[in-house]
């Protein structure tokens, strides 16, 4: 008889006798049991252990098994409470911000679809697109280090410090960045170290939802600045800035979250001097910088390269290049706005796990991190490639405004008669023919111009996968109504 057999028999069959024992009483030994049921000592303590995880047993080391008590049949009152309704909404003032915090938008690329469902909603990378072996070398390289448990400096280790600086720009030092746990917490930080709870704070239009959702967690009010072919258009930052009195601006300058857009070179000094002036400060969230396709040509250095007077915060990972777990980032800034940063990421959070940390260096500094940057550039151009090709043989109506040189998604606008596709039956309609995009009504600060969605070429397993997650999707458009507009 099969080992797994006997395991379930032998456990059925102590299971039909604890009723003879009362709650508490020890069960007979394991020799006992071995000589009963002549079974082997390892089915014995598998059968045991069976019963154990099901909450029928309890094992005592060096003493044996036990009947357990029963649970009290009685659940705990519920409670009431509705109290904290009142609470969480206090009125703290005329001029309180509502805190509640929408995570919806986040959760659509966070949570993996069910079984069968196709991802084109993600926002990692694919697994098979993961350095998964270069990272478990790393971290086995990193366990060996002398001192990897120990307590690391509150700033980060300087060497990883140092690295992230170089890759930023030569103005800058490992003194001027700071290690965080990964893009979002840095974003979350900047956001509220440089802007008090209740202030407006300007954000490109459309933009990551994680961004809006960490500036009203903050108590922040997001105001909305459009964004065409060429990034950020400088007019409108300009009397936003004005009209508000903001002094924080959030943008993704390379291959912005959802557009792809980069903005362009007579823009970039443009909207540095534009935030000087407002005596306003840029949070750069260069987090695909490490996602540029091997067609894009030279990148733009960052914002912050070519800043001397501080104005710019600058926050990168390395999570969105290698994996959704290695959560390691930075933050650059200069002057009093850096040891204001430092200040907060110690309340939150004291620093990033040292062996994570040592892990990262170990990554960055082996050949594999080279191989594996080549091989996912010229994967995410193969990639991009198919799914522009299968967008428009499959579904010709669609609006593809840009097709971006780096990152892993494509921002489509609807199409439709008399007004346009229903975004929100789209995104169903998808779902339920087995393949999930990401709306775009999260990715706007106020109502959005447009019905559109965002579909990831990077979370899938290859060209194969995309062109089905294609063929699914023109399923669910060809069922989706149109949105009529009023009176008709």
């Amino acid at each position: 008889m099969h080992e797994r057999s006997s395991v379930v028999e032998l456990a059925a069959a102590l299971r039909a006798e604890l009723n003879r024992y009362s709650p508490g009483e020890k069960l007979p030994s394991s020799r006992a049991l071995v000589e009963r049921f002549r079974a082997s000592p390892v089915t014995v303590s598998r059968a045991v252990a069976q019963l154990a995880a099901e909450g029928l047993v309890v094992t005592r080391p060096g003493s044996g098994a036990y009947r357990a008590r029963p649970a009290a049949d009685a659940a705990p009152p519920a409670g009431d409470t509705s109290w904290q309704e009142v609470s969480l909404s206090g009125d703290g003032g005329p001029e309180a911000v509502p805190r509640t915090v929408d995570v919806s938008g986040l959760l659509v690329s966070l949570v993996a679809p069910p079984t069968g469902v196709i991802e084109l909603n993600g926002g990692y990378l694919h697994a098979s697109l993961q350095p998964e072996r270069a990272l478990a070398a790393a971290l086995t390289r990193a366990g060996r280090r002398p001192g990897a448990w120990s307590r690391p400096p509150i700033d980060g280790l300087t060497e990883l410090r140092a690295w992230f600086a170089r890759d930023i720009g030569p103005a800058l030092g490992a003194a001027d960045v700071l290690i965080t746990a990964g893009g979002q917490s840095a974003l979350a930080t900047a956001l509220r170290a440089l802007a008090p709870p209740g202030a407006p704070v300007l954000v490109e239009s459309p933009t990551y939802p994680g961004m809006l959702a960490a500036a009203r967690a903050a108590g922040l009010r997001p105001v909305p600045v459009p964004v065409d072919r060429d990034g950020v258009r400088p007019d409108l930052l300009a009397a936003a800035f004005h009209a508000t009195g903001a002094r924080v601006f959030v943008c993704q300058p390379l291959f912005q979250n959802p557009t792809g857009t980069v903005l362009s070179e007579a823009r970039r000094p443009e909207v540095v001097r534009i935030a000087r002036e407002a005596g306003a400060f840029v949070i750069e969230d260069d987090f695909a910088r490490l996602l540029a396709h091997d067609d894009a040509g030279p990148l733009p250095r960052p914002l912050a390269a070519d800043d001397p007077d501080g104005v710019v915060v600058h926050t990168r990972s390395l999570t969105k290049a290698a994996s959704p777990s290695l959560r390691v980032g930075a933050l650059a800034a200069r002057g009093p706005a850096l040891e204001r940063l430092r200040g907060i990421q110690i309340v939150d959070s004291f620093f990033v796990p040292r062996p994570l940390q040592e892990a990262a260096l170990e990554l960055v500094g082996s050949p594999a991190w080279g191989r594996h940057l080549r091989s996912v550039s010229a994967e995410l151009r193969a990639r991009r490639t198919a799914m522009t090709a299968a967008l428009r043989e499959a579904l010709p109506g669609l609006a593809l405004p840009h097709i971006p040189v780096g990152g892993g998604y494509l921002w489509l606008r609807l199409p439709g008669a008399e007004g346009g596709t229903d975004e929100s039956a789209m995104v169903q309609a998808a779902l339920r023919a087995g393949v999930a995009v990401a709306p775009g009504r999260p990715y706007f600060g106020a109502e959005p111009p447009a019905p559109q969605i965002r579909l990831s070429f990077a979370s899938v397993a290859g060209p194969a996968e995309l062109a089905e997650g294609v063929r699914r999707l023109r399923t669910a458009w060809e069922g989706t109504p149109a949105v009529l507009p009023p009176g008709t």
